[in-house]
């Protein structure tokens, strides 16, 4: 019996299931997460003339400081956000497969399906296109609908809440980044860890572990199923 089957998850009070979406609704080791990292290095080292290892240690700092590399590019060199995703928006995502399993598992899911993601609103919808999971989201809150204040900044996840009217008692957030579950549980949302780390973290904020989210949702306690 797996793991997801032995720790099914109740969350029959949620009507609100709030995604990230890189490493999230596909798994991390795809390979698209090295492709997008090169892709912007690429980006720092035409911007600022630094060898490909200077730009990349750069990339990282700003990631590390800002929580998003993009948010120290416009702090620190006035990068125009357009600019910046119009380089990264022709990435390959031939790495990415259809996957029914996850496809029917959030179909049977009550009520409103968000994504929220630190990425533009054009990666979101080529990568939910990929994925043949477009037309199972009512909306997606990216980068700009935040005003390019990455999660895990708390007035980013205030901005989602507000825009979208959500009762964080009846949310569920799912993420692949442990950091970023940590101010979602704090405004009361049930957190979700997904991917490889989950089984491994001790986090008190995180509230269920999904090494992999099909088998997770797939026999997760819901309102529909009860």
């Amino acid at each position: 019996m797996s793991v997801e089957t032995l720790l099914a998850a109740d969350l029959y009070h949620v009507d609100t299931w709030v995604f990230d979406l890189d490493n999230t609704l596909y798994p991390l080791d795809s390979g698209l997460a090295e492709q997008v990292s090169a892709r912007i290095t690429e980006f720092v080292q035409r911007l600022t003339g630094l060898p490909a290892d200077e730009a990349r240690a750069l990339q990282k700092r700003y990631l590390a400081e800002h929580g998003l590399t993009l948010r120290g590019l416009m702090t620190h060199h006035g990068v125009d956000p357009d600019d910046y995703h119009g380089f990264l928006g022709d990435i390959s995502l031939e790495c990415l497969s259809h996957d029914p399993d996850l496809q029917q598992a959030l179909r049977r899911l009550p009520g409103r399906r968000l994504i929220f993601t630190n990425a533009s609103a054009g990666h979101a919808a080529r990568v939910l296109a990929r994925l043949h999971l477009s037309d199972l989201f009512d909306e997606v809150f990216h980068i700009a609908s935040a005003d390019f204040l990455p999660k895990p900044a708390r007035e980013a996840f205030a901005a989602i809440i507000s825009a979208h009217a959500i009762d964080p008692a009846s949310a569920a957030f799912f993420d692949d980044a442990e950091c970023n579950l940590e101010p979602a549980a704090a405004m009361g949302m049930t957190t979700v860890l997904v991917g490889p780390a989950a089984q491994s973290s001790t986090a008190l904020f995180v509230d269920y572990r999904a090494p992999r989210l099909a088998p997770f949702l797939a026999v997760a306690r819901l309102k529909a199923n009860s």
